[in-house]
């Protein structure tokens, strides 16, 4: 039958800000290892189970290249990304896999689904359990995964067991109901229960029983993302849905699309709650990140250049600069190029609230980073000003921006490492470091790196707008020649 993973890559991560952005979210981030991002670590975390298909991703059609070029460096193939043209939950994007997992397959395989931004400690134990959620998804249950508590958390959702499953040998229970994130007089009575767990959100199920239960309970979710799925094309590496028909699909979760009809029935297939310990966090904000870290002997947790004097439970992250803390307590600080976020501890959750301003008023610090990731590379800005600006441009070995031309803005670029080939007009020369060259408003251009080293550029833009949508693109590597976005 086989074990097909499947990572779902969505959402902003806006309690994380100013680290996660929504073009940069926090499943991209290297939140807890500084040597892989948290999908990385999601991806590596079958490694060694046998019978593991190529995982199966669903993400955002503005993080697809992010996201393929951090799994390749990780070294963990793909089956297929399937790109949403827009966010509308777990339930759809869980069933765009379900459909790709079916195609030209005639067993069947069981999906362990996964969300690409949760941290687990003890891979061993997660491992153990999946083998007996196989097992269970194999007979037709649905199974998802409930963290045994640790404490009276007031920020999870909640799973209360039935009854032991007959053929689990007591490793797993029907599910009597769903409870949303409660107060905390009741977190602390569903710990001292003892039949209350974490909702993980981490599932386990053959698609063919998920369409079912899909049909049944979400009619329209299902056949929407059929038909969305159906009327599909391939991209490169990628495959993206039908947008015009992905649009009128209905937004909804897992849990609440199918779970919770299932809960609190005996049929003999339905919903099934696995308990899980293995040091699971979903890191959904600033707290639950300073939990998870290594503290020191003031229960602070740095990361960064940070000076720090008479500070206890502080967690500083310091993106750029040096961050120096004087007589401070029970705070988080998170430094970046371009936001400086200084919030109490027991007040990390309101951190959303300041992205909703952000995006009522129109900035863009809640979309992106000063430094842009694209395709071929990267660019940050350094100097804005009346009719100018300054970016650095970093493009790898071997890679290239589209032919491309500008109607409102000319381009000087400045070589400062590597070699440049660069397509001007009808020319084609290049250009090494100490070297630059002027492209003219409205001419065709375009920037490669034919070196082994990163190519990296300081640009002056001069011109009348400077907005990152004046570009036409004429050719490019990476199939954008109708997105609007801009290099």
């Amino acid at each position: 039958m086989g074990l097909q993973p499947v990572i779902l890559s969505g959402g902003a991560g806006s309690r994380l800000w100013p680290l996660s952005r929504q073009h940069f979210p926090k499943q991209l981030l290297s939140l807890v290892d500084e040597n892989q991002t948290l999908i990385q670590a999601t991806a590596a975390r079958l490694k060694g189970l046998q019978g593991v298909k190529p995982t199966l991703v669903v993400c955002n059609d503005q993080h697809r290249f992010l996201v393929a070029e951090q799994l390749r460096a990780a070294g963990r193939p793909c089956a297929k990304i399937i790109l949403e043209s827009q966010g509308k939950n777990t339930a759809p994007a869980l069933t765009l896999a379900a459909l790709s997992a079916l195609e030209g397959e005639t067993n069947d395989p069981v999906l362990l689904v996964m969300p690409a931004d949760h941290v687990i400690d003890d891979v061993r134990a997660f491992q153990q359990a999946v083998a007996l959620g196989e097992s269970l998804a194999a007979l037709g249950h649905i199974i998802t995964f409930g963290i045994v508590p640790t404490g009276p958390v007031t920020g999870y959702g909640y799973i209360k067991r039935q009854s032991q499953l007959p053929e689990a040998d007591g490793g797993a229970y029907t599910i009597e109901r769903f409870i949303e994130k409660p107060d905390l007089p009741d977190a602390k009575a569903f710990v001292q229960d003892g039949a209350y767990y974490w909702n993980s959100g981490i599932f386990m199920m053959r698609p063919s029983v998920w369409l079912s239960a899909l049909y049944k309970y979400a009619p329209k979710i299902a056949e929407v993302c059929r038909q969305a799925y159906a009327k599909g094309s391939d991209d490169a590496d990628f495959y993206r849905v039908n947008a015009a028909i992905f649009a009128d699909c209905p937004s909804d979760s897992i849990d609440y699309a199918v779970m919770e009809p299932l809960t609190g029935g005996t049929q003999a297939a339905g919903a099934v709650v696995i308990p899980l310990q293995a040091g699971w966090s979903d890191i959904g904000a600033w707290a639950a990140l300073k939990e998870v870290l290594p503290k020191d002997d003031d229960g602070n947790v740095f990361r960064g250049d940070v000076i720090a004097n008479n500070t206890r439970n502080t967690l500083v992250v310091a993106d750029h600069r040096m961050v120096a803390t004087v007589g401070v307590a029970d705070v988080t600080v998170v430094e970046t190029a371009d936001a400086v976020l200084v919030v109490k501890n027991d007040q990390a959750e309101k951190v959303k609230e300041i992205v909703a301003q952000l995006k009522r008023d129109q900035r863009q610090e809640h979309l992106i980073h000063r430094q842009v990731f694209r395709p071929w590379g990267s660019y940050e800005g350094v100097d804005v000003g009346d009719r100018f600006q300054v970016k650095r441009l970093t493009v790898n070995p071997g890679a290239s921006l589209s032919l491309q031309m500008h109607h409102h803005r000319a381009e000087h670029w400045i070589v400062v490492r590597g070699t440049a080939i660069v397509n001007c007009g009808d020319r084609e020369y290049l250009i090494s470091e100490n070297q630059s060259t002027y492209i003219p408003i409205g001419e065709k251009h375009r920037l490669a790196n034919p070196g082994k080293v990163p190519l990296e550029i300081i640009e002056v833009q001069s011109g009348s707008y400077l907005g990152e949508d004046d570009i036409v693109r004429f050719e490019d590597n990476y199939g954008r020649i109708d997105d609007l976005k801009a290099e």
